[in-house]
């Protein structure tokens, strides 16, 4: 078996094991949990930690399946990459990789519209909508410059943002310690839901938060010995994303009642400020910001690249493929994912939209479970992780779980994303074909005649 990073690649291997590991918990911490707990006092009560943990091992079982094809597959493209080789089929292999890009951009477009909303409201009143694009602008020019340069701007983001949730855990602990607040409410349920639902139905909500780490599928191709190095980043981010969400949910479950918790739009805040420590208001919107703007950077990291391995694959038009020759970084693929989220800020309102996007990532994560399935009989000559077979069985569980809990009209929504990428796809297809026949070559093929593979 031979080493996997010696699989060539035209991007430059600067990720290490500890940039890896940020990238994934600063993707995965994201800023939903200055908001989460409210909404999942609403479902579960007093029991904040039984959601979140529930929702950490659902994550775990498709980060299992993930681990195995990234180190199996270490190409840009993530699980576009991995239903081509799985199931042969240039569309299905298209909206597997639309429904990322979808998620990563709409999700990019919404980030910078929080970014320059309420949060930076707080310091300076500007038009929201001209600042969205211009952060965006920005963000792009950091993604442009280096991954390298990304990851060190992430690895400063995400410790701000790690502190903010720290500060939460600290002040709540020295104020039960000195006789404030009430233990007992960690355990306190929903009076009109049984327990097993409410927990469920919590769960359910905090997923999402947990959502993020299937976006360093899109790096590999930039990591150092990624078989070692992903696993590793992987599940110890996810870990300890969940053991500080669970330790958030019970500092906020022990600071204040439930119905405290619900009612407040900026719940750590509250939390905060229950314990009568003199942490000033400014400086959480200020952490917020730092979180929402690194959510951005590693979305749009994400995005591009995802972009880049799909015109490696022959799925989107090869300019997407173009290289900076000294930055060794994809400028057309960034350039094109960063104009796409511009426009959608103009939307203004990404709520449906989101919901939608969480819809057709679940549809991703089946496939990347299926896959690991069906690409069991196939064997590459390097060394890579393998997942117990029984956690992709799992994985596809729970994703048909969280399926049947979303709402019509996002299924109706969904299905209209869907139909247009078809669109583009057939679309794509028609001018590949008028470009002496490049579509006659099998995806994978024609990526490897490109990189000298």
């Amino acid at each position: 078996m031979t080493n996997d990073s010696k699989v060539p690649s035209r991007l430059r291997r600067a990720i290490t094991g500890p940039l890896l590991f940020a990238f994934i918990l600063g993707d995965v911490l994201g800023a939903g949990i200055y908001a989460l707990m409210g909404v999942l006092s609403a479902e579960v009560g007093g029991m904040l930690w039984a959601p979140l943990l529930l929702a950490l091992l659902l994550a775990l079982l498709t980060a299992g399946s993930y681990a195995e094809l990234v180190t199996k597959y270490p190409r840009a493209g993530g699980a576009a990459v991995f239903a081509e080789r799985a199931f042969r089929s240039r569309i299905l292999s298209f909206l597997v990789g639309f429904s990322m890009m979808a998620a990563g951009v709409v999700s990019a477009a919404g980030l910078a519209i929080a970014f320059a909303g309420e949060y930076l409201q707080t310091f300076f009143a500007l038009p929201v909508i001209p600042v969205a694009m211009v952060f965006l602008a920005i963000v792009a020019a950091l993604n442009a410059r280096g991954i390298r340069e990304s990851m060190g701007a992430n690895l400063v983001m995400t410790a701000i943002e790690v502190s903010g949730l720290v500060i939460v855990i600290v002040v709540v602990g020295v104020f039960v310690a000195g006789g404030g607040g009430d233990v007992t409410r960690v355990t306190q349920a929903p009076e009109a839901t049984p327990v097993g639902f409410a927990v469920l139905g919590g769960a359910i909500i905090a997923y999402y938060s947990f959502v993020g780490f299937e976006t360093s599928a899109n790096v590999i191709e930039e990591v150092k010995s990624p078989s070692k190095t992903y696993p590793r980043a992987l599940f110890g981010a996810l870990i300890t994303a969940g053991v500080v969400y669970v330790l958030v949910g019970l500092a906020s479950s022990a600071a204040l009642p439930p119905e405290q918790l619900e009612g407040s739009s900026g719940p750590l805040l509250a939390v905060v400020e229950a314990t009568g420590v003199g942490i000033p208001s400014w400086l959480f919107s200020l952490i917020a910001l730092i979180a929402v703007a690194n959510g951005a950077l590693l979305t749009m990291i994400m995005a591009s690249r995802l972009a880049y391995g799909m015109a490696e694959q022959g799925l989107l038009p090869g300019a997407l493929a173009r290289v900076l020759p000294k930055r060794k970084t994809p400028w057309v693929a960034i350039l094109a994912t960063t104009l796409v989220a511009i426009l959608l800020t103009l939307v203004g309102d990404l709520a449906t939209l989101a919901e939608t996007v969480v819809l057709l990532l679940l549809f991703v994560f089946i496939s990347a479970n299926v896959s690991v399935l069906v690409l069991r009989r196939d064997r590459v000559e390097h060394e890579h992780f393998r997942v117990w077979t029984f956690v992709p069985v799992l994985g596809i569980a729970s994703c048909i779980l969280l399926l049947t809990q979303q709402r019509p009209q996002v299924w109706l929504f969904g299905a209209i994303l869907l139909a247009v990428g078809v669109v583009l796809y057939l679309l794509a297809q028609w001018g590949r074909g008028r470009e002496k026949g490049v579509t006659a070559q099998h995806p994978l093929r024609q990526a490897d005649d490109r990189t000298g593979r």
